[in-house]
């Protein structure tokens, strides 16, 4: 028997079975970034910040047409379907390596999109229009208020030529009694929204950045197995003798 082909079947049956595991988490990370970009879309300047999260779930979908190949494949050794497994494995390993930096990239641009579009959304703000139903949830979400702190709105409009107080989506959910006082920064959340927002979407692309870097292990281990097999395969051809048909 042969120990090392018994071995690679039995890693890639173990990897496809992983991979359907994978597929998914991965459409869990990628709907979770989705999810973000859409609750807070009014925060971000660039839109194709999302472009990490479609691809991860586009990998998660091959992922699981790759565990059923990959299963037909260890099983039944036929060559065009280890073939046909290793060309969709270096396909989606492409797609993570991209997917990979792509991470890297929007993840050191977040703080300069949200600085720029927070304010300009912020600045709109007067309780009534679609940025003041952004800024409220936003607010209400991540416990925050203002920008920088809750004294940034000490500088609004809003304040100014209003009544005085800050928005009531600023006020600790515990206190039903708040109005937005100034005078009562107890009833209020008074860290700022920046930092919150960034630190929760910098998060998740780090997990979705951590997934997919285990993800590609996986798939060279997978690869590795595909041409212990192939070589198997192409070792179990044997030359007939010279004298056979003279």
């Amino acid at each position: 028997m042969d120990w090392g082909v018994l071995t690679s079947k039995s890693i890639l049956i173990f990897l496809s079975l992983i991979f359907w595991a994978a597929g998914g988490v991965l459409i869990y990370v990628g709907a979770a970034l989705l999810s973000t970009f859409k609750n807070y879309n009014h925060f971000f300047e660039d839109q194709y910040t999302v472009l990490p999260a479609f691809v991860i779930i586009g990998v998660a979908f091959v992922m699981f047409l790759i565990g059923l190949i990959g299963c037909c494949a260890a099983l039944k050794e036929s060559r065009f379907a280890l073939g046909l497994f290793m060309f969709i494995l270096f396909i989606i390993f492409a797609a993570e390596v991209s997917a990979f930096v792509m991470g890297f990239i929007y993840r050191r641009q977040v703080h300069e999109g949200v600085n720029k579009s927070m304010a300009g959304v912020f600045a709109k703000y007067n309780g009534k229009n679609s940025e003041s139903r952004a800024v409220d949830y936003l607010q209400e979400q991540m416990k925050c208020c203002g920008i920088n702190n809750y004294t940034y709105w000490e500088t609004t409009d809003w304040f100014n030529k209003g009544n005085k107080t800050f928005p009531q989506s600023c006020c600790k959910h515990q206190f039903s009694n708040c109005t937005g006082n100034p005078n009562h920064p107890e009833l209020l959340n008074t860290a700022g929204c920046e930092m919150k927002l960034e630190t929760g979407l910098e998060s998740i692309l780090s997990y979705a950045i951590l997934v997919i870097l285990g993800f590609a292990i996986i798939q060279l281990f997978g690869m590795v197995s595909i041409c212990v097999i192939s070589c198997r395969r192409k070792s179990d051809y044997q030359p007939l003798p010279s004298g056979m048909y003279a």
